[in-house]
């Protein structure tokens, strides 16, 4: 089982659409998210929830962590603003292997 699980307070979080659309390209794949990619956020939340239930049709997804969770950590999107993951792109190349 997995040792975390996204709860009501994680989705009412979640409020950036372009976020939730990388979310759901993770868990719900590419054609999913592109399919769903003018949805409101509410929408893609729902389908990214149905997945990590297996409800609704959708196949279940039970290791999913968001990227923000992980080691090490990615941000969803280019713009930066996610201090953790900024900081780690500016000291990854000194991990580098030469």
């Amino acid at each position: 089982g997995a040792c975390w699980q996204a709860d009501d307070a994680f989705f009412e979080l979640l409020r950036d659409k372009e976020i939730a659309n990388v979310m759901l390209a993770d868990i719900g794949g590419k054609i999913v998210a592109d399919g769903n990619v003018a949805e409101k956020v509410k929408t893609q939340k729902k389908i990214i929830r149905d997945f990590l239930a297996g409800e609704n049709g959708r196949e279940q997804v039970e290791t999913w962590l968001p990227r923000w969770m992980k080691f090490p950590v990615e941000s969803y999107t280019v713009r930066g603003g996610f201090r953790t993951a900024d900081q780690w792109a500016r000291v990854q190349p000194l991990f580098a292997a030469q």
